[in-house]
């Protein structure tokens, strides 16, 4: 009696699960019949369009119908080791997550620190945290117009910070202080729930996620980190959007709050730095200062909209800052770099009560120096910000950047593939890549 209850159990179960699939595969099924690629739009669903089969798949395989059960992805072991591609089985998305087939993953400082040991992080881990690609599934009860917002076979681009949508701060519209992702992104490499999302195929040990792990052929999302792109922009140069634009353009509109006419100083012209300066030019910048240490960023920077250019390698940037104002100051001084130093030139680079805006990340536990009294006495004002707001300011940035006003292509300086990933980040260690570099994933 006891072995028949449970057949009938398993029974259910099994019904129940093919009717969620049929279910899910009718909602979209004039998605595949319309489409050229029918058949491979056809494969992420538990029936065929095409020649009336259906099957029951195991648990591993639910989601990928004659796809692969399994993918690659860039593991972080230990501190100043080279990446490892490692096998995973394939991530299941949980409530209001969404599974995104990986096209394009940028590679960023914030990786670098973390690869080097830098910024603590649960380790093993997938890095990678600005990404493109397009959607796949859906977990299993989430909102149906997160659904609606994303059908299956949609592209999108994801933010680093990818916010929870409920929590005290998210509810105030500061998705950039999003508790959720603190406590359990940046703090434990999990997703909302306490748990990643990823398993090692030979061993089933769990891996952390460094946001939603994007340097793998997939990844699982938290809807709110998500918007759509367009098809007339491109997936390679889209990904940083996702956190190289996402983070200037969180600090020009939010700490900021550039007007036009405002004279502005860039310290640092990485991926990030370049994309503040043509954030600044967006926004009507009369002046943009643009300071690093290698001519050929700063030849980089005069492209994107800078119109002075400043080596702190041969002269005192501070000082050379406020020869190009007057004496002054500039209204607002940005630094993109994270360290010591630069960040005491911003500091004193500014104008009487004008805004340093602190956005680059360096080594855990680093201080940076502050004059008290002319904090004081010229109302200096110190703000730090770590990125945007992804579900007020992601759109904009896609708008933006369909409309050419940010030149996706130029920002790009350098492309490869997710074998070289490795190799790009020891390059972007070295300060050989100029702009950025973003991995082709599919």
């Amino acid at each position: 009696m006891a072995s028949s209850h449970w057949k009938l159990i398993l029974l259910r179960r099994a019904i129940a699960g093919a009717s969620r699939r049929v279910s899910a595969y009718s909602s979209h099924e004039s998605l595949i019949s319309r489409s050229p690629s029918c058949s491979v739009l056809r494969r992420w669903f538990s029936s065929s369009h095409c020649d009336g089969k259906s099957s029951i798949l195991s648990p591993a395989e639910f989601h990928v119908s004659s796809g692969p059960s399994f993918m690659r992805g860039a593991v972080f072991w230990e501190p100043n080791k080279p990446l490892v591609l490692e096998e995973f089985h394939m991530p299941r998305p949980k409530v209001n997550e969404v599974l995104i087939r990986t096209k394009a993953c940028g590679v960023c400082h914030s990786d670098l620190h973390v690869i080097k040991g830098e910024l603590p992080f649960a380790s093993p881990c997938v890095v990678g945290h600005e990404i493109t690609g397009e959607v796949v599934e859906h977990g299993p009860l989430s909102d149906s117009k997160i659904v609606e917002r994303f059908p299956i076979g949609s592209q999108v681009v994801g933010a680093f910070i990818m916010p929870c949508g409920s929590c005290f701060f998210c509810s105030r519209g500061q998705d950039d202080l999003c508790e959720s992702f603190f406590a359990y992104n940046r703090a434990k490499g999990t997703l909302y729930d306490g748990e990643t999302r990823l398993f090692l195929r030979n061993s089933g040990k769990p891996v952390f996620m460094y946001s939603m792990g994007g340097l793998a052929e997939y990844c699982v999302v938290p809807a709110h980190g998500l918007t759509n792109l367009p098809e007339s922009l491109p997936y390679t140069e889209s990904a940083i959007l996702g956190c190289a634009v996402f983070t200037a353009y969180g600090a020009m509109a939010h700490a900021a709050a550039v007007r036009p006419g405002d004279t502005i100083a860039v310290i640092g012209i990485g991926g990030v730095g370049s994309s503040c300066v043509q954030i600044a030019k967006a926004f009507g910048a009369s002046e943009i200062i643009a300071v690093d240490v290698q001519d050929a960023k700063l030849e980089k920077a005069k492209l994107l909209g800078a119109t002075e250019t400043v080596n702190a390698r041969n002269e005192d940037a501070v000082a050379k800052i406020r020869e190009i104002t007057g004496g002054r100051g500039v209204d607002i001084a940005v630094e993109a770099l994270g360290r010591s130093q630069t960040f005491s030139q911003c500091f004193h680079s500014v104008r009487d009560g004008g805004k340093a805006v602190m956005i680059g990340l360096t080594l855990s536990g680093a201080k940076g120096e502050i004059d008290i009294n002319h904090l004081v006495r010229r109302q200096i004002k110190v703000i730090g910000s770590y990125g945007g707001r992804a579900r007020q300011d992601l759109p904009k940035l896609v708008k933006l950047a369909e409309k050419g006003i940010f030149d996706l292509k130029s920002a790009v300086s350098r492309k490869c593939k997710m074998e070289e990933a490795a190799d790009a980040y020891a390059e972007l260690d070295k300060g050989n890549i100029v702009g950025r570099a973003v991995v082709e994933i599919m």
